[in-house]
């Protein structure tokens, strides 16, 4: 986090100073004329994109793949076989659970059809034509609670650690993982972490529904009868599994986190810029299980029957351990360029056409670092070129020339088309401008027409079509595969850290003596 706060620091004072107009090629006059929705209208004509509305044939097409999602239920075992369906709600993970034009995969997938076999085996219908079947159904992690106790789920799985404050308002399988051991990360910038008592006053990340959080709580607690000064909880995203937090750590986005040892130790092949800490650990003894809604006894023994044959130490558990939380290979690394010379050069650039376009230049910054790493020279093998990676026949029909040699030229075309895929196709007041803007990128990466593809599917399975995660991006997913999903869950991870680190220097900018001298002045 340091590393990154200083280079933002030096960001913000080159931005400041607008040397970026010293050494980049600037085309455009500093007050450029007053962008109209029908000006945009005709530079859209120019560019042939597809109507604003899926033909008929796209929309049967689509219509056909909808799985609209089961209403909300409650009941036990004999409930779910009345219905011949279990509802397990899983986190959308690249670890647990993941779609990829869908084929469902993770290690909570892999489980959950044992189960079903189980289920059909152990109890079978009368007829043979009737079997069980296990759904899964992305949640985010932090409803993946709350959704269970009100019936749109059976099971809520995904690494879920037992602990006093969920036991109040779920019950529990036996465990499937024990002795689960909670380690603290660090990144290549964090301070020397030895103890657990060095983190006191340390920043430490941690997602506010996970057990870290809880147990962090209680650490502060003992923190303060030992006079020691607390360690400074920041709440990470609830988008964000722990893979992406480590992903982080490793890039220097931040310092410190808390991973389940297991996981640590299933990306520390991958992201090699973090360390596991040995020797301590912020809780350990913890144990892994499926949570169901209290009062499902036939359910609960259905489970502890299942696990006890199928739990970590099992010959199934154990190729399940192997195959996900030891094989590194099967992993893509994603882990972010720490170079940020190219971001504070470019920086006055991203503001200025942000502006002009109405962005976040935080958000069109790290759509360029998920696209290019911030490099002018890059090249795709489709003609992409430079930071924005845009089409020079695309910006030409824009109006916008020498993409290529021109990085000013660049930021300007890639933020004007995608400018153009807001207003063309997200030009709706229901939709939020984050989400918005997450569309956009969606719309930028697979086409305007896979877009609309995109939320049609969502809307038509039960999901939000003006939602991004968690809804169209489970669509995008069954559609066209993983590519779009990681493409703008990247863009959000780096946006995320970005923003926080911009947070934090605003607050040490207002901590110094010479801003408080002038606040306090007359």
């Amino acid at each position: 986090m340091q590393r990154l706060i200083l280079s933002l620091a030096f960001l913000f004072a080159v931005s400041a100073c607008d040397s970026s107009a010293d050494h980049l090629p600037v085309s455009t006059p500093d007050r450029p004329p007053e962008i109209t929705a029908a000006s945009f209208e005709e530079e859209a004509a120019k560019l042939h994109l597809p109507p604003a509305q899926l033909t008929q044939a796209e929309v049967f097409e689509v219509d056909a793949m909808a799985l609209p999602a089961p209403p909300a239920w409650l009941g036990d075992l004999d409930v779910m076989q009345k219905r011949r369906v279990v509802r397990v709600l899983v986190p959308y993970s690249k670890t647990f659970y993941l779609l990829d034009r869908g084929k469902q995969m993770g290690v909570i997938y892999e489980i959950g059809k044992s189960f079903e076999r189980w289920l059909n085996r152990n109890k079978p219908y009368s007829t043979k034509a009737m079997r069980w079947h296990v759904m899964f159904i992305p949640t985010p992690r932090d409803q993946l609670l709350p959704r269970l106790r009100q019936g749109y789920g059976d099971v809520a799985a995904g690494a879920l650690t037992i602990t006093p404050g969920r036991l109040k308002v779920v019950d529990f399988a036996k465990p499937l993982y024990s002795d689960v051991r909670e380690m603290i990360v660090t990144g290549p910038a964090a301070p020397s972490i030895s103890k657990l008592e060095d983190l006191a006053g340390q920043d430490v990340y941690v997602r506010q529904s996970s057990s870290y959080y809880e147990h962090l709580l209680q650490l502060n607690q003992r923190f303060k009868a030992q006079g020691l000064q607390p360690i400074k909880l920041q709440s990470a995203n609830e988008n964000l599994e722990t893979e992406d937090l480590l992903q982080m750590v490793d890039a220097g986005l931040f310092g410190i986190t808390v991973a389940d040892e297991h996981i640590a130790r299933l990306w520390q092949p991958i992201y090699t810029d973090i360390t596991v800490r040995d020797g301590f650990f912020l809780h350990e003894g913890g144990q892994i299980s499926w949570a169901l809604r209290k009062k499902s006894p036939q359910l609960m023994q259905a489970l502890n029957t299942f696990l006890q044959r199928h739990k970590i130490g099992s010959e199934f558990g154990n190729i399940m351990e192997r195959r996900f939380f030891n094989d590194a290979d099967r992993l893509v690394d994603a882990t972010s360029e720490r170079d940020m010379q190219r971001f504070n050069s470019l920086v006055g650039l991203f503001e200025k056409y942000a502006e002009r376009y109405d962005f976040d230049h935080l958000m069109l910054m790290a759509q360029a670092f998920q696209e290019s790493r911030l490099k002018q020279n890059a090249r795709s093998h489709m003609g992409a070129v430079g930071i924005m990676q845009v089409l020079p026949s695309t910006a030409r029909e824009m109006g916008i020339r020498d993409v290529a040699s021109s990085a000013d030229r660049n930021i300007e075309a890639g933020s004007k088309y995608l400018r153009m895929i807001k207003d063309t196709y997200l030009n709706d007041p229901a939709i939020s401008p984050e989400n918005a803007t997450l569309l956009s990128f969606a719309g930028y990466n697979a086409g305007p027409g896979n877009l609309l593809k995109f939320r049609r599917l969502a809307e038509k399975s039960g999901l939000d079509p003006n939602v991004w995660f968690g809804n169209v991006e489970q669509s995008a997913a069954r559609i066209i595969g993983r590519e779009t999903v990681d493409y703008v869950g990247n863009i959000y991870k780096y946006y995320v850290a970005y923003k926080l680190a911009t947070e934090v220097l605003k607050q040490r900018e207002l901590a110094t003596p010479s801003n408080q001298v002038a606040t306090a002045a007359p």
